[in-house]
């Protein structure tokens, strides 16, 4: 099976996307799955700053916990993006994360599926889009990366309010289950 990363993005404390997570990565592990998490949450990551050195070095010049978050990344089979949705996109650590595995773009990058988890207040089917497209935009610079899959959990807001949420609870066992 697979090595999974998981990257939780929110910062909240009693997150909705964090309690979706944890589900989707028990299913992931019930299919097999090597699971490793890492939250963003107490994690320092500057923003780029666009000096493309990363690109002849592969590392970042900047010193945080980008540089680390990337080597996992660099090195995982597939990776999944949790996060909410703010003003219909992916939350702002998200982004700045994102923007930050940069020095992956010229490397020997092992993922190839990548998927995403991403929970809000509105439950639109246009509510995720952008923040899916955003993901989209970066998978489509790794030529050997696809955007496989994505779950939308709407109608989630207060903090803690997805542990009532038993159908969301399930299908997000059943997405961290269809992993690949």
């Amino acid at each position: 099976m697979s090595k999974v990363l998981v990257i939780s993005t929110s910062l909240r404390a009693k997150s909705n996307s964090d309690i979706l997570t944890h589900r989707l990565i028990g299913g992931a592990k019930e299919a097999g799955h090597e699971v490793e998490h890492i939250s963003l949450k107490g994690k320092k990551i500057n923003f780029c700053i666009g000096c493309l050195a990363c690109q002849e070095t592969q590392k970042c010049v900047l010193n945080d916990d980008a540089n680390i978050i990337a080597e996992k990344v660099k090195a995982a089979d597939t990776l999944v993006f949790a996060t909410p949705i703010y003003y219909y996109e992916m939350c702002g650590q998200m982004k700045t994360l994102l923007d930050r595995m940069n020095p992956l773009f010229p490397s020997d990058y092992r993922f190839r599926n990548v998927y995403m988890l991403s929970v809000a207040a509105e439950d639109e089917e246009s509510t995720p889009k952008k923040a899916e497209n955003g993901l989209l935009g970066w998978v489509d610079c790794f030529d050997k990366a696809i955007l496989k899959g994505t779950l939308f959990c709407g109608g989630i807001n207060d903090p803690g309010e997805a542990d009532l949420k038993t159908r969301k609870l399930e299908e997000a066992y059943e997405f961290g289950k269809s992993l690949q």
